[in-house]
């Protein structure tokens, strides 16, 4: 399905009735990396929503304008059109990004967030450079210097042994980014806020959900979270690394409903 909205054309994926949970992907991604939570949450009671990102998926990929702030307009001029007031909101790496920004300027949209294979933390100095180094080369050369350096992060050793399907799988939705979108997405992470400080004062029910072998978001990053946010859960999963949500499905998919069904109505 397609919106437009703020201009531009937002595909997303719409399943299920009752309270509203809104999934947001991680970069280089699209929301087809949520196939194996829509069913299951749609069949728990819960009206799914996973969007692509403006520049991934089947939406459009202006030649600028990105930043945190942009996608979380977009999703909440989303939200209007599909007549959500308020949604649970659960962010894996990037899309955590957006999350954090969602609670800070529209934090009466927001239900609860699960935060996915993310982090509290702002780049420093090294990692804004890199960034800019790589959305000039994604630009440049389109996504194999993207796909290259993110390939060897995204999943846990296991995984990559036993379930090579998989790893083509997510290859494959990596290589149809748009130069565009992947430029966008690298520039708009390098300019995020930090929002470690403003952990504390963030009042919505939360979970944090986190890979034991994720290399891209290590426990390290995942701990700030839970320590910072107040009466936070959490679950670290075994045998995941970046990409825990279709590494362990099963256990994921438990863990978020069970966290859904203890909110309060």
């Amino acid at each position: 399905m397609n919106l437009n909205v703020n201009d531009i054309n937002i595909a997303y994926d719409g399943m299920g009735s009752g309270p509203a949970i809104i999934l947001i992907h991680g970069f280089p991604l699209n929301r087809q990396m949520w196939q194996p939570q829509l069913q299951p949450l749609a069949d728990a009671g819960y009206r799914v929503i996973a969007p692509d990102l403006r520049g991934f998926g089947a939406s459009d990929a202006p030649a600028g304008g990105y930043s945190m702030d942009v996608f979380a307009d977009d999703i909440i001029a989303l939200m209007d059109s599909l007549k959500i007031d308020k949604a649970v909101v659960s962010g894996m790496s990037m899309g955590g990004y957006v999350l954090l920004n969602l609670m800070e300027r529209y934090p009466d949209r927001v239900r609860a967030a699960c935060f996915i294979a993310t982090r509290a933390n702002a780049d420093d100095e090294a990692g804004r450079a890199r960034r800019s180094a790589m959305a000039a080369e994604a630009e440049r050369l389109g996504a194999n210097p993207v796909i290259k350096i993110f390939a060897e992060l995204l999943f846990a050793t296991e995984t990559a042994e036993r379930n090579p399907a998989l790893i083509a799988l997510v290859t494959s939705w990596m290589r149809s980014a748009s130069p565009q979108g992947l430029a966008g997405g690298l520039l708009a992470m390098r300019d995020r806020k930090d929002y470690v400080e403003d952990l504390k004062s963030f009042p919505f029910p939360s979970l944090v959900l986190a890979g034991a072998e994720d290399r891209a978001a290590p426990l390290e990053v995942a701990n700030v979270l839970i320590e910072g946010l107040v009466g936070c859960k959490s679950r670290i999963i075994d045998k995941a690394g970046h990409m825990l949500n279709m590494e362990q499905p099963a256990i994921f998919n438990k863990t978020l409903i069970d966290f859904l069904k203890s909110l309060p109505e």
